[in-house]
């Protein structure tokens, strides 16, 4: 398949990318229990910086013609969270099937082979059962934390490949698509009440561009122009529709390599992105508008029926195509569920055995896992298998975690070194509420403090979906659920 051209650089230009990564597992030999006629070829497609504002995910606004059609023929998690809201530490997280906690990763600034344990990764368990690992563009986040070579030799079978994206720097076309006049605001720009100043991110990257500082904007809750949120918000739009075509040409090169039968695709983002909600830009929260993902299985003749002969499954879509029809989901599943949960899932679907679940703690164990297998949720797994399997939609949980330098906002805040890192926030995600505890950290140590409570947040979901009245403090703890008082 030939490489993924880069994103359009008038959403860079706001000082954001958007990109598109992927790796694929094919077949060399016959995988673990498998003869190679029966094995499944795997395509991870992973996303940078994509929040669910996709059709599939009831967005009447974006246009994503193409990944909408994947999700039509397969199943998509409705409530699917990233365990920290940053590139590097979510990569590194899902990628080996551990917590933040456990890879010690909350920063850019080290490579976990070293800092932390010998983990495996999810290619690198593949190549071990006899399959061929590729990656094209972002998988791995460059730099210190894949240790300057994408995790090379061992996660793939040949060195990475990252196309340049120098000549898609004045490419704008697809703002076209999103007008000024239709772009909407964020419904709750304003700073959630009762928001305690260590949760607020300051986006202090985006302060730091040259035409954001020509706006003079207060620090750190000064709120930016209207006008220039629109434009923002189109130019992110205008990424999500150049990104589908890019997912549109990839799936439609599988069709026609004929490969769409014997190959599980599955895509997701390492992290979202608000966009003015909460008065925020950028991600570095704990809020579901920045760890909330989207996530979709295609399993071939699971998720949906195989074409017939001749049939393409997914032709490419246009998004300019105005008379382009929507598509709805094949399947979606509502319950919450965690991209830790990636490795034990790819591993199960492709017929390997599913790595145990990690001792605590797991720093001397090179492979094992954090996350649930899914494969349950798509209706292929037998349940009893699984012990930790909570059978009542209402517990499951998702976690998430954020480190912060200070109290208050500051001009590290968004991505504070590992050696700067004084208070860590632990999120609870359950289908009622969002619960955050804001503790003291001691970064030389990696340990949590949690006798040392600075802040807290307590939303309830129901009355509150977007996230916009912290009433922690106005609980005074007594009307607290039983499993939430420390």
């Amino acid at each position: 398949m030939s490489p993924l051209p880069p994103p359009p650089p008038d959403w860079r230009l706001l000082g954001f990318s958007l990109l598109v990564g992927s790796f694929c597992f094919a077949l060399e030999s016959a995988a673990q229990g498998n003869s190679a006629t029966d094995a499944l070829n795997v395509l991870l497609i992973i996303v940078d910086d994509l929040r669910p504002s996709l059709g599939c995910y009831g967005d009447k606004l974006v246009r994503s013609p193409n990944i909408d059609q994947l999700a039509s023929h397969s199943i998509l998690f409705q409530n699917a969270f990233a365990q920290q809201a940053v590139c590097a530490p979510s990569r590194v997280s899902f990628l080996t099937g551990r917590r933040p906690d456990t890879t010690r990763l909350y920063d850019f600034n080290s490579y976990w082979r070293v800092h932390s344990g010998n983990f495996s990764t999810i290619p690198q368990y593949f190549k071990e059962n006899g399959y061929v690992t590729m990656s094209v563009g972002k998988v791995f986040h460059p730099g210190i934390s894949s240790n300057h070579s994408d995790d090379s030799p061992y996660s793939w079978s040949f060195p990475p490949y990252h196309p340049s994206s120098e000549k898609y720097e004045n490419t704008k076309e697809f703002q076209k698509l999103y007008p000024l006049e239709n772009i909407t605001l964020a419904p709750d720009p304003q700073v959630p009440d009762g928001l305690p100043p260590v949760a607020y991110n300051p986006w202090m990257d985006i302060r730091e561009r040259e035409d954001v500082q020509a706006l003079n904007i207060s620090v750190p809750y000064g709120p930016i122009p209207v006008d220039f949120q629109r434009k923002i918000r189109q130019s992110y739009f205008a990424s999500v529709s150049y990104l589908d075509t890019q997912v549109g040409h990839l799936l439609s090169a599988l069709d026609d390599l004929h490969l769409t039968s014997n190959t599980i695709i599955a895509f997701t983002s390492d992290h979202g992105w608000a966009l003015g909600e909460h008065g925020e830009w950028a991600k570095y929260s704990n809020f579901d508008i920045t760890t909330r993902v989207p996530l979709m299985f295609y399993v071939p003749g699971k998720t949906t029926p195989l074409p017939g002969a001749g049939k393409k499954l997914f032709p490419y879509q246009d998004p300019f195509d105005s008379t382009s029809e929507s598509m709805d989901p094949g399947g979606h599943v509502t319950d919450l569920v965690e991209l830790v949960s990636l490795f034990p899932t790819l591993a199960g679907l492709a017929g390997l055995q599913v790595p145990p679940w990690c001792p605590i703690p797991s720093f001397h164990v090179e492979l094992c896992r954090e996350g649930q297998n899914l494969q349950r949720h798509l209706q292929l797994h037998d349940l009893e298998e699984d012990p930790h399997f909570l059978g009542n939609p209402r517990e499951s949980i998702a976690y998430s975690q954020y480190p912060r330098p200070a109290d208050s906002p500051q001009w590290n805040s968004d991505k504070p070194s590992l050696k700067d890192i004084k208070i860590m926030g632990y999120s609870i995600r359950t289908i009622d509420y969002r619960y955050t505890v804001w503790v003291g950290f001691n970064p030389a140590e990696f340990l949590a403090n949690f006798s040392d409570i600075h802040a807290g947040e307590l939303y309830f979901v129901d009355s509150d979906p977007l996230q916009d009245h912290n009433i922690y403090n106005d609980s005074q703890h007594g009307d607290l659920p039983h499993s939430l008082k420390p």
